[in-house]
């Protein structure tokens, strides 16, 4: 699902990965705190694997409710990269997106499972946040 990204200007203080419970804890310079869980940043990734190349190739993301994140990396001083259980690796998450997905969470949320629906796709399990 493609998103729309403007600068915030903030910066991320601290992100905690907590892998019991599958969330990735953001800290922002503005006093933000955001838990993301990790089906909704994999679902959310911006890589071409699941947006494509244009308007119009975006690949539904589905089946994601068990997925964990196995790994965090940082991408210069812009970005972390994510390594999750399903082997998807190729998203890289810039401060911006990550203040977007932590800001707007139930929101697009929301989204997801409105497309999820229209689709005639359901999950198995229910997010619980």
């Amino acid at each position: 699902m493609r998103l729309k990204i403007t600068p915030c200007g903030h910066l991320p203080t601290e992100i905690k990965l907590h892998q019991v419970s599958a969330l990735l804890e953001v800290h922002f310079d503005d006093g933000s705190i955001f838990e993301m869980p990790a089906e909704y940043l994999r679902v959310y990734t911006q890589s071409a694997e699941a947006v494509g190349h244009g308007p119009g190739q975006e690949t539904l993301q589905i089946g994601k409710e068990d997925v964990t994140i196995t790994d965090v990396r940082p991408v210069g001083n812009y970005a972390i990269a994510l390594t999750f259980s399903d082997g998807h690796d190729s998203g890289i998450y810039s401060w911006d997106l990550l203040y977007k997905l932590g800001s707007e969470f139930p929101l697009l949320w929301s989204q997801y499972l409105e497309t999820l629906k229209a689709a005639g796709i359901s999950r198995k399990s229910s997010l619980q946040h």
